[in-house]
């Protein structure tokens, strides 16, 4: 079977989206692959359907349970039943049976975490693994914009795993973070597929708000006016909370808050309902959007913006998936850069942390309940351990050295992050064009011009508006065939 006919069997297509079918070619001859494709351009497929010409099975890390379990569906929607997430979602029971019976599935889907389990790793080194996906590749770097200490775990895996061919996807990398990619992943000749991270149907704005009220207050004028559905980012979990009841009194009654606090089952619901358009507008934090298959989404709002690019054109990445036009809207504020660099400073543990961290491990303290004592969360104590795993000299007995070391590395990281955050500074304030500056920054050579682009090019929002009485006509007709259609009558 080729591609072509394996593309139309398997998943109803006649035609490839740029770059997946080179992608296909490149993973079928055995070669490794680093694919850079926007958001919404189809990176799923380059894995998916490999699986139908390739014996074996595909194991996909990959960093989300939404977004694990949203593939898992879709792949099922197609009639696929061969396949399971091995994640926290199964119990002890199922996982167990999951493990033993390995070699049904075609796509095993897994968090990097779960891949440090040696009964997981056993099973899955008794099986045929036809490729190594490694999704959100972006985090295996450290310096990628969502480090994950695990990611970077996965190239020495992979070798224990058989060395499968190995294909690393990603919608936001520069050319720093893809060659750290390749060289984690130990890849082999990596082939390189680097689409554009532009995004040519969103157009961009970025609004000065000159208080806090006047910015509550201008949200709700766009959700009201704009096409929906829509996404609202918030730099925390309060504010999306603030901001689903202060649109409810505005009116705008068709929306809900979603964040990492809540109970998986509400997480789930709201995504579900926001998929299937019972939900007009959802207020979040960063945890929403990678697992939301909704082609539809006409507008982001930033209430406050992420603080590094690479999270800006991911975000913004979750609009217009279907090709229309849509747009991105960043409310700025006069205080609103103090937010992300004390949200920067929350990610490292102090000194003081630090020290009495090690000193608590090196009397054979446990790590979770020296974390526990010492106030370092989960995120901060993650990065204390994978650099201690990696010192060559163990405790007791050498905490300094091992101080020394490890407070140089959260250092280094934080400088990193500030240059991050600098560069979004510099990005806003620049008088340049918005899609300019995003392309420069990811060191593309062929920038791109366009009529339809951001504010600094002249952009005029009425083209995302939508008149009121559309709006009410469309209802009508709508609830008139539901009516219809429960009654058996036709036209």
């Amino acid at each position: 079977m080729n591609v072509q006919e394996a593309l139309k069997r398997h998943f109803g297509h006649d035609t490839f989206r740029t770059g997946q079918e080179n992608i296909i070619i490149d993973l079928i001859a055995g070669n490794d692959t680093i694919a850079l494709l926007p958001t919404g351009g189809g990176k799923s497929l380059c894995y998916q359907l490999p699986a139908y010409i390739l014996e074996g099975t595909v194991l996909i890390i990959s960093p989300l349970l939404s977004l694990m379990e949203d593939q898992i569906q879709q792949i099922r929607m197609r009639g696929e039943k061969r396949v399971i997430g091995l994640n926290g979602a199964l119990s002890y029971m199922e996982r167990q049976k999951a493990l033993l019976n390995l070699n049904q599935y075609k796509y095993i889907f897994a968090s990097p975490e779960i891949l440090q389990s040696e009964a997981v790793a056993s099973a899955l080194r008794n099986i045929n693994l036809s490729l190594f996906v490694v999704d959100e590749a972006h985090c295996i770097s450290q310096w990628g914009h969502d480090f994950r200490t695990d990611y970077s775990k996965l190239g020495e895996l992979r070798g224990k795993l058989g060395q499968a061919p190995c294909i690393a996807l990603t919608a936001t990398a520069t050319p720093e973070v893809l060659k750290d990619i390749e060289s984690s992943l130990q890849m082999k000749n990596a082939k390189m597929h680097i689409q554009s991270v532009n995004r040519s149907n969103i157009a961009i704005m970025i609004e000065e708000c000159h208080s806090l009220e006047n910015k509550m207050k201008r949200v709700s004028e766009l959700v009201k006016k704009l096409k929906g559905p829509g996404i609202i980012y918030c730099s925390s979990r309060k504010w999306t909370e603030n901001l689903e009841q202060f649109l409810k009194m505005e009116g705008v009654h068709d929306t809900a808050c979603y964040h990492a606090g809540m109970e998986q089952e509400q997480r789930t619901l709201i995504q579900q309902q926001f998929v299937y358009d019972q939900l007009e507008v959802v207020c979040c934090t960063n945890a929403f959007g990678m697992g939301v298959n909704k082609g539809n989404v006409r507008y982001v709002i930033h209430f406050h913006f992420p603080a590094q690019m690479e999270s800006y054109v991911q975000e913004i990445g979750r609009a217009g998936r279907d090709g229309l036009p849509s747009v991105a809207i960043s409310l700025i504020g006069s205080g609103d850069m103090e937010i992300p660099l004390a949200l920067l400073e929350s990610e490292f543990s102090t000194y003081e942390q630090l020290h009495q961290t090690l000193y608590l491990l090196s009397a054979g303290t446990e790590a979770e309940e020296a974390f526990e004592r010492t106030g370092v969360n989960e995120f901060q104590g993650r990065f204390i351990l994978h650099h201690l795993e990696k010192l060559s000299y163990p405790l007791p007995g050498n905490e300094q050295q091992s101080l020394n070391v490890i407070w140089g590395k959260i250092e280094d990281r934080r400088k990193f992050k500030k240059r991050k955050l600098n560069a979004v500074m510099k990005w806003l304030l620049s008088k340049e064009c918005r899609r300019q500056g995003i392309l420069k920054y990811f060191e593309e050579k062929n920038l791109q011009t366009q009529e339809i682009c951001c504010d600094r090019c002249g952009l005029d929002l009425l083209q995302y508006e939508e008149r009121e009485e559309k709006h009410t006509h469309l209802q009508l007709l709508e609830w008139k065939a539901e009516l219809k259609a429960i009654f058996g009558q036709s036209e």
